[in-house]
């Protein structure tokens, strides 16, 4: 399996370049049978595009869905699906401007390195967040099996540089409030907080990160692969693909290092008949195992490379220090259009999981 796929029962390769024709993801190994429109795969797709707010990229991409295999009669059949949106919205003269300076904070040295120099440099490539259009088509599909199993995938933002939600939301609230506002957020008061300082950073000429929470509801326990394709490890693997992600914890995650054992255990108890935990540090695995309660988890984001302020560089052609000042379409925070993102990459890792089990 070649580094373009991931998965090795539910296989998601995808193709594209930031400022190339299109960006597409093939997916091998979904089941037959499957109700499937591009009305599924749109309504996800349309998550991930920029909210009406000047914090955002002007870059607005249509991202209209086409199928070209897999589906037939609004069903797949078990072929390869292929899917792919067009990159319509591109302007590479920036890119041209500074081919011979690596941008800080990006992977354009590394990638030319590792490329011998052939690699698309414009807009970062494969290396984009323009990329994830891909993770999305796929997560889409996903989605739609775990539909069927009562299986629900969650995100919201959190974190936006020091502004933090203190109140725990209810899985309604995450489902009724997370696309109301801009920040994906579930609280509509810090969400207006968070918005304050992604736009002070955005005056400013530079950028935030920030940390999305995730959650999988309703996966039965049992699920997974020990020891090194272990169910969290193929999480964060998934994960850690996305653009700008800097970290991945599960449950308590870095917190258990300054709780007790006694503290930190989750113990169990019955609950309408079924085995459950009192707490859920472990978030919902152990072992590498689903335990059946909810798989939790936090992503942390980096603040978005790309900005304005002048920064130090060199110019690997002349081999001298330099300035850059990177122009363009960038957002000041990419945190919040990370959402659907990292729901996908979790759909897709528990599908993947769950037909190695026999579930689906």
């Amino acid at each position: 399996m070649s580094s373009n796929s991931l998965g090795r029962n539910f296989v998601v390769t995808c193709f594209g370049e930031s400022h190339g024709r299109c960006v597409g993801v093939v997916i091998d190994g979904c089941p037959p049978g499957l109700e499937l429109s591009d009305v599924d795969v749109q309504r996800e797709l349309d998550k991930r595009r920029p909210a009406a707010s000047s914090i955002f990229t002007p870059r607005r991409e249509e991202d209209r869905i086409e199928f070209f295999s897999g589906v037939f009669k609004g069903r797949t059949t078990g072929a390869p699906l292929c899917m792919l949106v067009w990159n319509r919205e591109v302007d590479s003269r920036p890119y041209e401007k500074i081919r011979w300076m690596p941008r800080p904070g990006h992977a354009d040295y590394p990638a030319r390195i590792h490329y011998k120099g052939f690699n698309d440099y414009r807009g970062g490539g494969r290396f984009s967040g323009r990329l994830t259009a891909a993770y999305v088509m796929a997560g889409a599909v996903a989605k739609r099996l775990l539909e069927g199993l009562g299986i629900d995938v969650l995100a919201h933002v959190v974190q936006i540089s020091h502004i933090e939600m203190v109140e725990v939301p209810s899985v309604e609230e995450i489902r009724t409030l997370v696309y109301s506002n801009p920040m994906r957020c579930a609280d509509g008061d810090v969400a207006r907080l968070m918005e304050n300082v992604v736009q002070d950073a955005r005056d400013a000429g530079d950028s935030v990160g920030g940390v999305v929470e995730g959650r999988v509801l309703n996966v039965p326990p049992g699920v997974g692969q020990p020891i090194f394709d272990s169910l969290d490890a193929d999480l964060a693997k998934a994960l850690f693909t996305i653009p700008a992600v800097k970290g991945v914890e599960f449950g308590a995650g870095f917190k258990a290092a300054s709780l007790t054992g006694s503290q930190n255990n989750d113990a169990y108890t019955m609950k309408d008949g079924q085995v459950v935990t009192l707490t859920n540090n472990s978030g919902g695995v152990l072992g590498g195992l689903s335990t059946g309660m909810p798989i939790t988890f936090r992503v942390v984001f980096k603040p978005t490379p790309s900005i304005s302020k002048p920064q130090q560089t060199v110019d690997v052609r002349a081999l001298v220090d330099t300035d850059i000042e990177v122009k363009g379409r960038h957002d000041a925070c990419i945190v919040p259009r990370a959402v659907p993102v990292v729901e996908s990459m979790a759909a897709i890792t528990v599908v993947d999981h769950l037909l190695a089990a026999g579930f689906l």
